[in-house]
């Protein structure tokens, strides 16, 4: 979800002035702090990374504490100064296993959000020692202009140390002042600038993003709707078209027998009367397995509460929903759920599944379906081409959202997806 670039900055009060001086002044503090810490990990790293893997840990802590201050620089400014920075979000690949890991670090590396929100860190902290070298030169320069009314014989300008004679210490005390107010309210206007300058994307690089996002969810939603017409018609080819056939040859038969044979031909009828009875249930669970219309009616809640009860492994539910989404995020997250507890009890051979499904986010950052489901099964899940994982990773991915697979050999296997609410 972008966020709108295109809102009018906040007017700078003077009580927000003051709230950015001070924010600025605490930032020089720590901000040092913060960014030796990062360098001497990811060098201390470098040089030891062929030693037992400590270089690599060292490498990641660095990556991280960059990264926290980074999302640090972005809050203060997006709430100072209201530009409509996108928030900065830890990028994950959503791939299984070591390799998953290490292409994450690598995506978190090449971040260009997470860069310019160190650079404008970095240059928040030069700020804000000259908000602190400023300021001391108003109390200084305070203590100048008042010098003379405790009999004091002059003094020496601020910062510069220039003395100043008995007589043009009021003088000069309040030039020191009136020059250092200005340096602060200048300091202000040049983190506003700086800082919409450098992590407001440009409206090109936001449209390129927008272009890009749509284009994964369209190769997503191609794909997934693939996956699944293969998949109806496997079910189709594999159960009820068989069974209806079985049907047409038993009334075939039963009708040779009819005259010649009733009792025959009536035992032949009945079977095929059960057949026909189990070809509707099939169908009917193909078509619930298409589109769920007590998702529609009820909701996404009271949908998994239904599948849980027809599952052949025993599931413990936790939905935990504060509102209804569009229909297209509930459906991927049921749908999600449906398959991984069809995987549960086909190829995991699990006797337990835990589900649980919660609405994170808010309306200012864009509100989300997370869920989870864990089984105590087997493990070695993998995604396959034209496989229920590759269904469910493209209908996810359709919808706006991610997900990410763990499912060690020996398991468990857990699955997490995480929707957005308006897809």
């Amino acid at each position: 979800m972008t966020s709108d670039t295109s809102a009018p900055p906040r007017r700078l009060r003077p009580l927000r002035r003051l709230g950015a001086l001070a924010q600025l002044a605490a930032i020089a503090l720590v901000g040092i702090g913060i960014l030796t810490t990062a360098a001497t990990l990811f060098g201390t790293g470098i040089g030891l990374a062929l030693v037992l893997g400590i270089g690599l840990v060292l490498i990641i802590a660095a990556l991280y504490v960059a990264w926290a201050a980074a999302w640090l620089e972005h809050e203060r400014a997006e709430g100072l100064y209201g530009h409509g920075i996108p928030p900065l979000a830890i990028r994950a690949s959503g791939q299984p296993g070591f390799r998953g890991f290490l292409r994450t670090l690598w995506l978190q590396f090449t971040d260009g959000a997470m860069w310019r929100g160190i650079g404008s860190f970095a240059i928040a902290s030069v700020l804000g020692w000259i908000v602190i070298g400023a300021t001391s030169a108003v109390v200084t320069g305070i203590g100048l202009a008042v010098s003379p009314l405790g009999g004091a014989a002059g003094g020496r300008l601020p910062v510069l140390g220039i003395p100043v004679a008995d007589g043009w210490a009021i003088a000069g005390g309040i030039l020191a002042v009136l020059v250092s107010l200005g340096i602060l309210f200048g300091v202000t206007l040049l983190d506003d600038l700086l800082t919409r300058s450098i992590l407001v994307p440009s409206r090109e690089a936001v449209l390129a993003e927008q272009a890009r996002t749509a284009g994964a969810q369209r190769a997503g939603a191609v794909r997934a709707s693939e996956v699944e017409r293969t998949r109806i018609e496997r079910d189709l080819h594999d159960g009820v078209q068989p069974r209806l056939v079985s049907v047409g040859m038993t009334l075939g038969m039963a009708q040779q027998k009819i005259d010649s044979d009733p009792v025959a031909a009536k035992a032949l009828i009945d079977e095929a009367h059960t057949s026909t009875k189990a070809a509707i249930t099939e169908l009917r669970q193909l078509a619930r397995g298409i589109h769920a219309s007590v998702l529609d009616d009820r909701g996404l809640d009271a949908a998994l509460s239904a599948l849980a009860a027809r599952s052949h492994v025993p599931v413990a539910l936790d939905v935990r929903l504060d509102e209804r989404c569009s229909a297209t995020s509930e459906a991927a997250v049921y749908f999600v759920i449906a398959e991984s507890l069809t995987n549960a009890a086909k190829h995991a051979r699990a006797t337990e599944v835990r589900v649980v499904v919660r609405s994170r986010g808010d309306a200012a950052t864009g509100r989300l379906i997370w869920a989870r489901v864990e089984d105590n099964g087997i493990g070695g899940a993998r995604v396959l081409p034209g496989g229920g994982l590759d269904g469910i990773m493209n209908r996810v991915l359709a919808a706006g959202g991610t997900a990410t697979l763990d499912s060690p050999a020996g398991g468990p296997t857990a699955l997490e997806v995480t929707v957005p609410c308006a897809s």
